[in-house]
């Protein structure tokens, strides 16, 4: 039987709007004792937290799906999804940025495909810093910008393949610099209390990200080229998970965003919440998530 596609798309946006209405799945898997038909590895970065939950959330009521969120750092989920304790991971960057987690676990990951493209990252800072104190990596060489630094740079989790880099920067550049381990939450918060004083501040950063459109910033000019350049961010799964969960896989294949979209969608769940802003966004692309689904 046909069915009309528009009345299918309101039907999916009535769907996810229950799901963000009910608990979510993890909780009803643990009181139920039994196992999530998937299970995603998701990082605390703003990005991360968007594609995630949405996924989760599509799945969930979209499709029927029992799907758990486990928060952890990135290298573990590299290493569940490798051994088989996750289903999914969606932050793989790739080519550069998360090479060494590829070399290492990527005979045992299956790529579901790109996410997004155009995701970049470096050392970020405030652009009221005069270009001509600093405006590259080898200006923070310079006694005075390492003062006003007080010889810190903000880094986020140990294992992020930013930290990854920035300690290969760190070296390669020979910077006697102390690099910050914390969270994205916090660098982007160390950031705002900067800006607020405007103070100088080197943390790291990348796109898509909400701080972006938050504050005025700038990346450091890197004349070695130890960051990468344009990335694509995919989702990877465990072997077997495709011949187990053909329409989950398939659905991971097909959801894809632009930069512009994941930020409108990060700066209006830093407004409200996550559960509002990807709501919003599903109401307003209903033929974009039927196709994720369907692939119609």
């Amino acid at each position: 039987m046909r069915i009309n596609p528009v009345p299918r798309a309101i039907a999916i946006v009535l769907v996810v709007a229950v799901c963000l209405s009910i608990p979510p799945s993890s909780a009803r898997a643990s009181q139920w004792q039994r196992k999530p038909d998937i299970i995603i590895g998701w990082t605390a970065w703003a990005d991360a937290e968007v594609i995630s939950k949405m996924a989760a959330m599509v799945l969930t009521k979209g499709m029927n799906f029992d799907v758990e969120l486990t928060l952890s750092d990135i290298s573990v989920q590299y290493r569940g999804v490798a051994n088989g304790d996750l289903d999914v991971m969606l932050m793989s960057w790739q080519p550069k940025t998360h090479e060494d987690y590829l070399r290492r676990y990527g005979d045992d990951l299956v790529d579901l495909g790109t996410l997004y493209e155009g995701a970049n990252l470096g050392w970020v800072i405030p652009d009221y810093i005069p270009k001509e104190a600093l405006n590259a990596i080898p200006d923070l060489a310079k006694p005075a910008v390492r003062a006003e630094l007080n010889g810190k740079i903000q880094g986020i989790g140990a294992g992020a393949g930013i930290m990854a880099l920035s300690r290969k920067a760190l070296t390669a550049y020979g910077l006697d610099y102390e690099l910050l381990v914390s969270s994205g939450p916090a660098m982007a918060m160390a950031i705002g209390k900067a800006v607020e004083k405007k103070g100088y501040i080197v943390a790291t950063g990348w796109r898509p990200h909400w701080k972006f459109a938050a504050y005025p910033l700038r990346y450091l000019e890197d004349p070695k080229g130890i960051f990468a350049g344009a990335e694509s961010v995919h989702a990877m799964a465990r072997k077997g998970f495709k011949e187990e969960h053909p329409r989950a896989a398939a659905f991971f294949s097909r959801m894809r965003f632009t930069l512009d979209e994941l930020e409108t969608i990060m700066a209006e769940a830093r407004r409200t919440s996550h559960r509002d802003a990807i709501l919003a966004w599903v109401k307003a692309n209903t033929d974009k998530v039927t196709y994720w689904m369907t692939g119609k």
